[in-house]
């Protein structure tokens, strides 16, 4: 076999490795660069082989780079991270193990094996980004009995060091209540770090929480994890429920031990955190579901705060309206009055499954398609929205379907079933309006208990 088909296969096993490969000879030239190499690297082949590894890539101390420290010292070195920039001046950090390439005891070059942790580095530098509060109790909107409620407890919880496990349905606003508590606390001048526990798989989460030390797996390094970052602050947990039982086993030992131990490390190390934790659905079930530890909810529950569903406190809808508005005015440059009555009786009468957020969302589509100065109609809402009647004909609004005196939808006037439902919706509706989304004064209004209330307002949400 000839001997450039010998490359051409050595080539081709190179390109199929899932490490980054790149050699180069005396002079620092390359000589062989690997597909992988070329993809971490954002980088064409031909952009680098046969060139000065200084031609090509910045280093930030000039002249510094693993592999023409490899070939200056002689010397074996692995798994050294290392961030550099290529020709477009997109940082890159990988984890290097270099080595010199000798023959008959000469050095005739070196050899780098690398591992990409880019978007490791990018996802830390986004939570310590996020280490600042945004939010302050002062940034809730609404006074209906229901969040006042709970935001006084929250308040009152602030003032001490004791774990809270925050309660509530997606987009009700649980991270804007951490942060408030962490704002208000005696730790507000510590760190706040914040994780969704659904957003890693298992085997990254832990190290990321935990740390690493150098060695304990392939390409890691010493590095403090974020309950060691939180020190003197706060962490959130947010949606607990997404880490394994495992897990959750080995963060009850470090709440109760206040120390943590880094992935490979024998020492524990003190920790000094308050634990804020957030979770989506109900707690018990969560435990009878194998998804929550019940020593861990114990643990982390001694204080729960319960956020109410958008549903329950319908009478802050026009004032999350009018702030959502004026948000997106301000961001658009735009001048949208407000909504239509039309489109106010469907935001009244609407499940929102989504809460909060869902009418964020609502109002920013919406100010993208209403023209500038007209108020926001049904037209401007989503499709799903226009289409789900939910028993009241919402187009033609409350006080035209079920107000005094009026006839009730030709469409289904031979339904007595549906009509009548129609009508116990829209009662129900309004008197949890009157008393501003609290369920228990609406319910003793209605003559009915709280929990045949919450039983209709859930059948009812439902799709």
């Amino acid at each position: 076999m000839h001997q450039a088909d010998l490359l051409t296969m050595y080539a081709f096993l190179l390109d199929q490795v899932e490490e980054g490969i790149h050699v180069v000879d005396t002079a620092g030239n390359t000589v062989i660069y690997n597909r992988k190499m070329a993809e971490m690297e954002f980088m064409e082949p031909e952009d680098v082989l046969g060139k000065s590894v200084l031609d090509v890539f910045t280093f930030p101390e000039k002249g510094y780079s693993t592999l023409l420290r490899a070939l200056r010292t002689g010397e074996v070195k692995p798994n050294v991270k290392q961030t550099f920039f290529n020709l477009r001046g997109e940082a890159i950090t990988t984890v290097n193990s270099t080595m010199p390439i000798l023959k008959d005891g000469k050095m005739i070059g070196a050899l780098e094996i690398a591992r990409e942790i880019t978007k490791l580095e990018q996802m830390q530098q986004t939570i310590l980004r996020r280490s600042e509060t945004r939010y302050t109790f002062s940034s809730l909107v609404g006074d209906s009995a229901a969040i006042v409620e709970v935001t006084e407890d929250a308040k009152r919880a602030a003032r001490t060091h004791s774990s809270i496990l925050i309660v509530g349905e997606t987009g009700t606003g649980k991270e804007l209540f951490a942060q408030s508590i962490h704002h208000a606390s005696p730790r507000s001048a510590g760190p706040f770090v914040s994780q969704n526990c659904a957003a890693l798989p298992e085997s990254l989460i832990e190290g990321m929480l935990f740390g690493t030390t150098q060695g304990a797996f392939a390409g890691a390094l010493d590095r403090a994890g974020l309950l060691e970052q939180a020190d003197g602050g706060t962490i959130l947990l947010d949606e607990l429920n997404a880490l394994g039982l495992s897990l959750q086993a080995k963060l009850l030992r470090a709440i109760q031990e206040k120390t943590i131990r880094r992935l490979g490390d024998a020492e524990d190390r003190q920790i000094d955190v308050r634990i804020l934790a957030t979770i989506s659905e109900d707690p018990l079930d969560a435990i009878t579901a194998g998804h929550l530890r019940k020593d861990l909810y114990y643990r982390l529950s001694v204080v729960t705060l319960f956020l109410p569903p958008l549903r329950e406190r319908t009478g802050d809808i026009p004032q999350l309206t009018s702030y959502f508005i004026k948000k997106y005015n301000e961001l658009f440059g735009m001048n949208v009055p407000g909504v239509s009555a039309e489109v106010m009786s469907f935001f009244l009468s609407y499940s929102w499954p989504g809460n909060v957020r869902e009418l964020e969302h609502t109002i920013e589509g919406a100010l993208n398609l209403v023209a500038d100065g007209r108020e926001i109609d049904l037209s401007h809402l989503p499709f799903h929205m226009r289409r789900r009647r939910s028993g009241v004909d919402y187009e033609r609004g409350y006080d035209e379907g079920f107000g005094s005196g009026a006839v009730m939808d030709d469409d289904v006037a031979g339904d007595l079933h549906r009509q009548l439902a129609d009508y116990e919706r829209l009662y129900v509706q309004r008197a949890l309006a009157r008393h501003g989304g609290n369920i228990s004064a609406a319910a003793r209004e209605l003559g009915v208990s709280r929990q045949s209330l919450q039983y209709r307002l859930r059948k009812w949400a439902e799709p």
